[in-house]
């Protein structure tokens, strides 16, 4: 426990038997109480390498439902386990699990709801190995989803995310989308109900194993992030309530 908040790490894995290993080892289980593994149907030995190191709950989807139904089971789990505080953490060692005692307090404490690990803040994307077109697209959509939210993040596109129990019980996940765009739609919820973002520096590694979606399937998520954005700003003026924020 943290300040007598229960904390639980959720681990959303595709194919993560060389990485999750490392992942595992360095958290720091003196506060972390629980620890979920969901295995969105790997094509390695994921399952066998979690159950293997101890972890907590290892759930297995039985057919690939994509990384957003991936986190709706991480999520709902973690809030059945009664969670205060729930961190997503990649198991693909791209994020540094010593970073989780900061964005813990930082939620304990109440002074943020919410809490990303920001790969931008501190200059640590491109010094890690971020490809410079990602680096350039993340930049640009930042920008633009500032502008249709009146936020001023770094950035919406970490896979380093810490929730209060409370915040994920006051968005609707499950309106979300299965793919990849379910993380830039949680944060368009979690700003549209007017929670506090904090951000804190984190750098990433940018290696062979670590997950990354190809140059196609970028193009549809920024796509997908431009659509979001636009359905915020409309919601935001008061024009149209989209789905997403009813």
């Amino acid at each position: 426990m943290i300040k007598g908040q229960k904390l639980v790490v959720v681990l959303p894995a595709y194919n993560a038997a060389r990485t999750v290993k490392r992942t595992v080892e360095e958290i720091p289980h003196d506060i972390v109480d629980e620890i979920i593994l969901v295995d969105d149907a790997s094509q390695d030995d994921t399952v066998a390498v979690a159950e293997s190191l101890g972890i907590n709950h290892v759930i297995r989807h039985d057919r690939n439902r994509g990384y957003g139904a991936n986190q709706k089971t991480c999520y709902r789990k973690a809030l059945d386990l009664d969670a205060d505080i729930v961190i997503m953490l990649h198991p693909d060692y791209q994020y540094t699990p010593k970073l989780l005692p900061a964005m813990a307090t930082l939620v304990s404490s109440g002074l943020f709801p919410v809490v990303l690990g920001s790969r931008i803040l501190g200059g640590g994307a491109l010094a890690g190995g971020m490809p410079v077109y990602k680096y350039v697209a993340n930049r640009m959509l930042t920008l633009f989803q500032n502008l249709c939210t009146g936020a001023k993040l770094s950035e919406y596109h970490t896979g380093y995310r810490a929730f209060s129990a409370e915040v994920l019980r006051g968005i609707d996940l499950d309106s979300n989308s299965d793919d990849f765009i379910f993380d830039n739609q949680v944060l368009a919820q979690v700003i549209h109900k007017g929670y506090r973002v904090g951000e804190i520096t984190c750098p990433a590694l940018y290696f062979e194993d670590a997950s990354s979606i190809n140059l196609a399937r970028s193009v549809t998520y920024g796509l997908g992030v431009l659509g979001v954005s636009l359905q915020h700003l409309v919601s935001r003026l008061g024009l149209y309530r989209p789905a997403l924020f009813r």
